[in-house]
């Protein structure tokens, strides 16, 4: 029965005195005919197995390669070896399942990052992606225990959808429609009335708008589910497919959103802190060793658990846009031309530069950013009573930029109407939407957060590329 298993990571708990157990896992070494190190995944320590000359018979020796799965029964003994404190003796070894030396692409060596995402799908064998998947597993985990213990209800928003949340128009178009032959309407365009929905639908690029139909009934919800860009970007940051948690909530303004959203990122990552210490040990000293390389001026100011600890103790900063245009306007770095895109007036969007220099060189510190021109944000975002801003906030975070994007939502009927006019947004198709501003209105805020973006910061990984099992990117497909 495999049940009986023992996982290693509770096994490296025990206490050693003859003990019988029954471990699984994959062979990461094999060492003088004699000793296997064995890895289930539920750690990056592996637990030695140590089998007796002459125990094992030649064909069995032959098959222990790395990759191979054994099942192994045996006794906990004290080890030997350093840094060890127990191995298992063991007395029975089955193959559960070979592994050609040969050609197991992941032999006992370093890989670079670049070779690992071509092998995505055996990726997850090794320490640095045991450790990232795990500690994403324990951010997902804390996402839901966080709005759980706040009373909010859980909301799965469509996939497809036929609106477009942020006005992007960069999405990936579902269709049953023949490619090579679509019904046309008489003036050349596509008839969607033939269509699968019967009329044109799209992969979800924000869970918002329906999750603002539920926060008018139920007060307090969240989304945390896939959305899409079909955003030709091959950056280190972009993703075709990627995850976002969007709590919404009624009876909120500006500053209680703002509130809940830096106190929900301190408490995932203390979670993941409390939860997944070796890990992030692991990934640290990974972190560190790979900076070694970099000139000094491009490694980290803080080691990665202790930037992870001074978030988890540290408000963040918080100010006007215009204000951190002044900032950005009267920098050394700007005024030398450092920048990539001179910031030179009121009104431009910032770019992730001008995040990182805010966050990195000139607070040192998670910033939240608010009130941002009307013109460079989403027709849904609440009006300030200078007709120039709107109650927006961003959440800045070192090494990334941008890690939330959020607004009091613009509860006026009348407002919001004129709003969408002016930027060409049909309220016809929006009436559902509208009909929440008719209809017992509140004021009312909400967030989204990239969680691969979140994950990328809490890991420091320095690609999100790493963080998720099977990235979506222009011209990737994998797996």
């Amino acid at each position: 029965m495999f049940n009986k298993r023992v996982k290693i990571k509770e096994l490296l708990t025990w206490e050693p005195s003859n003990q019988e157990v029954v471990i699984m896992g994959w062979v990461r070494t094999f060492r003088n005919n004699q000793f296997i190190a064995l890895n289930d995944g539920s750690t990056n320590q592996n637990i030695q197995v140590m089998a007796d000359l002459g125990t094992l018979d030649e064909a069995t020796l032959k098959r222990i390669t790395t990759g191979a799965s054994l099942k192994v029964t045996g006794s906990v003994i004290p080890s030997l070896g350093k840094g060890q404190k127990l191995e298992v003796k063991a007395s029975v070894v089955e193959i559960l399942g070979d592994s050609d030396a040969e050609k197991f692409p992941l032999q006992p060596k370093k890989h670079s990052l670049e070779f690992l995402r071509e092998k995505a799908h055996l990726r997850f064998r090794t320490n640095t992606f045991g450790a990232i998947f795990r500690v994403r597993h324990a951010l997902a985990f804390a996402v839901h225990k966080f709005f759980n213990e706040k009373g909010f209800v859980y909301m799965h928003t469509p996939i497809i959808t036929a609106s477009d949340a942020e006005g992007a128009g960069e999405m990936f178009k579902v269709t049953t429609l023949p490619f090579d032959n679509p019904p046309k309407n008489e003036d050349g365009s596509i008839n969607f009335k033939e269509d699968f929905f019967g009329k044109a639908t799209n992969l979800t690029v924000s869970g918002q708008l329906e999750g603002e139909l539920a926060a008018m009934a139920f007060a307090d919800i969240y989304t945390f589910g896939p959305t899409f860009r079909a955003e030709n970007s091959n950056t280190a940051r972009h993703l075709a497919e990627f995850w976002m948690i969007e709590p919404e909530m009624a009876f909120h303004d500006l500053e209680d959103n703002m509130n809940l959203a830096e106190e929900f990122i301190k408490y995932i990552i203390k979670y993941a802190l409390d939860n997944n210490r070796e890990d992030l040990e692991f990934l640290a000293q990974r972190l560190q060793e790979e900076e070694k390389s970099l000139p000094q001026e491009k490694r980290s100011e803080m080691g990665l658990l202790e930037k992870l600890d001074f978030v988890v103790n540290n408000q963040f900063e918080r100010v006007t846009y215009t204000e951190a245009i002044e900032i950005l306007r009267e920098s050394n770095h700007n005024k030398k031309k450092k920048f990539q895109y001179i910031i030179d007036k009121w009104g431009v969007d910032l770019q992730s530069e001008h995040e990182r220099y805010l966050v990195e060189k000139h607070f040192k510190k998670p910033v939240i950013l608010t009130n941002y021109p009307k013109e460079i944000k989403a027709f849904y975002m609440r009006q300030n009573d200078d007709g120039k801003t709107v109650a927006a906030m961003d959440i800045l975070a070192p090494g990334i930029g941008e890690i939330v994007g959020g607004s009091q939502r613009e509860e006026r009927l009348e407002r919001l109407e004129t709003r969408m006019k002016e930027m060409h947004i049909p309220t016809d198709e929006l009436s559902w939407y509208l009909d929440t501003r008719r209809f017992g209105a509140v004021p009312h805020a909400g967030f989204g957060l990239g969680f691969e973006r979140m994950v990328l910061f809490v890991t420091g990984m320095t690609n999100i590329r790493d963080v998720i099992a099977f990235p979506r990117t222009p011209k990737n497909a994998e797996f």
